[in-house]
């Protein structure tokens, strides 16, 4: 009986927890002109966080590109390691939520000033988060391609009950992603 206990210690402290994640979370505030590569430089998706570590986002948390765009994921936060973790089975025995005919990734931790690099081909949509950070939202959405220029376009995975919901609450539209080009958080 005791287990069971201890379970439902730990199921209302990771409830509370993410609810207070939540309510500090940084809002999606700001956007910025649509991204693009020049002379194949990769689009930079920063993971930073505030400098006592009370919040922690992607930078943009939403950005549209081409298929076969290069993308860096780097560690702007000099006091936290961060991963860029694609949703899939394959990782954690996440859902999956990218495109069905695409490749999951998993940066590893990244210290401060490291980085991490993908392409991305098939179009569609494709959500990541940070491991240790996911229930204080920190997740991302990139988006390949356009769904009306674009064979097998994949839109977004449903909400899902084994998501923390800082993190369905922080994810941006995909049509506010796709209108703006990159959604930037402003903290």
């Amino acid at each position: 009986m005791k287990p069971r206990l201890l379970l439902r210690r730990r199921q209302a402290l990771c409830l509370g927890g993410g609810a207070l994640a939540a309510l500090a979370a940084p809002r999606i505030l700001r956007a910025e002109a649509p991204a693009g590569t020049t002379a194949g430089q990769p689009i930079e998706i920063a993971m930073r966080g505030t400098s006592r570590g009370e919040q922690v986002w992607f930078d943009p948390i939403g950005t549209a590109v081409k298929s076969g765009t290069t993308l860096r994921f780097i560690n702007r936060d000099p006091g936290n390691s961060h991963t860029s973790t694609a949703y899939h089975p394959r990782f954690l025995d996440r859902q999956r939520r990218i495109p069905d005919a695409a490749e999951p990734w998993d940066s590893d931790f990244l210290l401060p000033d490291q980085h991490f690099e993908i392409s991305l081909t098939v179009p569609g949509v494709y959500d990541f988060y940070c491991q240790p950070h996911e229930h204080a939202g920190m997740v991302g959405r990139i988006v390949v391609g356009r769904p009306d220029a674009d064979a097998g376009w994949q839109g977004p995975a449903p909400a899902s009950a084994d998501l923390p919901e800082a993190a369905l609450a922080a994810f941006p539209q995909v049509e506010v992603i796709l209108k703006q080009g990159q959604v930037k958080v402003e903290v």
